[in-house]
């Protein structure tokens, strides 16, 4: 990985190379100096072949079936002509940093299909449920022909909103029961889920599915919706028994429709300034923003990444390089 040229790996990348995908993401998820300029030009090759998947954020809580319900969309996808990639984003080890859990052992059968990439991922200790480099690894999947990227997140918490700002459209995945449990998911993460589903909608639990698809949608007609265009559904799946997924892809194409493709590139140019901005916020914010060399080199960064001109990674670094009063290799 440390000797790949960057324009070799993204000619590889576009090419559909699954060992040279897994090396790219290895690379914008190297914390070490020396890879970050490499790591930065990569994702500024690869931009031009991204934009063209939709970007669907999974969230729920441990327990709720994520990684059984990723599966069998996964493979409704691959029967429907689709090629998805999975970021499955897990819990840290306190001890080595690495990733407690595995998906691709819980997905198996999506795994071996050559049509489909998954990529567990360590949360590293990155509040909001994903990975700080998730949203680079997600325009490297795009670029190598995935057409649907899957963001799973570690789970419900209080911090569990990344994820919205870097997908188009946001699962929230909730299990079959009402009352107390209802309860016990935050308020925030609701009023943020563009599709509620309640997995597990089988056997002796399928009338809990039902109350609790009753209750769930008695509750978002007390919220403020997210999207003027758009009231979330609450839908009824058995991940296990493979039911309910055609009526979850049809929730999220007409989603993406009461959308349309002026309001999606609007939502993805915020999503990108937020982005360069969250990379800013990593140095130091304060001194940065009172800093005039700094804030006249993001002027012209910022509209460059809201256009797609730039990777806010590579943006970022520029920035953080006027502040320091050097070039940007040596930063």
């Amino acid at each position: 990985m440390t000797g790949d040229d960057p324009r070799r790996l993204a000619d590889a990348v576009r090419a559909g190379d699954r060992r040279a995908l897994a090396r790219a993401i290895t690379l914008v998820e190297s914390s070490r100096r020396d890879h970050r300029d490499a790591a930065a030009a990569l994702v500024d090759l690869l931009l031009p072949q991204t934009g063209r998947a939709i970007r669907i954020g999974i969230s729920g809580a441990p327990g709720v079936g994520k990684s059984t319900f990723i599966e069998a969309f996964g493979l409704f996808l691959i029967a429907r002509g689709r090629r998805p990639a999975v970021l499955a984003i897990d819990p840290s080890s306190p001890l080595t940093g690495g990733s407690i859990l595995g998906d691709k052992t819980r997905m198996e059968g999506l795994a071996r299909d050559p049509r489909a990439f998954i990529r567990p991922t360590p949360s590293g200790g990155t509040l909001g449920g994903v990975a700080r480099r998730t949203r680079e690894a997600g325009l490297i999947c795009e670029a190598a022909g995935h057409d649907v990227v899957i963001v799973e997140t570690v789970g419900v918490g209080q911090s569990e909103t990344a994820v919205a700002d870097m997908v188009d459209m946001f699962v929230l995945l909730l299990p079959p029961a009402g009352g107390d449990e209802l309860q016990g998911i935050k308020k925030g993460i609701v009023e943020l889920a563009d599709l509620l589903v309640i997995n597990k909608a089988d056997g002796d639990l399928a009338p809990a599915a039902g109350r609790a698809a009753a209750e769930y949608k008695a509750a978002i007609q007390l919220l403020r919706p997210a999207h003027d265009s758009w009231t979330p559904p609450v839908l009824q799946v058995s991940a296990l028994e493979r039911r309910g997924l055609d009526v979850v892809w049809e929730a999220i194409e007409r989603f993406r429709a009461a959308q349309g493709e002026a309001r999606l590139a609007q939502r993805r140019a915020g999503q990108a300034v937020a982005w360069l901005w969250r990379e800013i916020d990593a140095g130091l914010h304060a001194e940065l923003a009172a800093d005039p060399r700094a804030a006249a080199a993001l002027a012209s960064l910022q509209a460059q990444v809201s256009q797609g001109l730039a990777s806010p990674p590579r943006a970022a670094r520029e920035v953080l390089a006027a502040f320091l009063g050097r070039s940007p290799a040596e930063s």
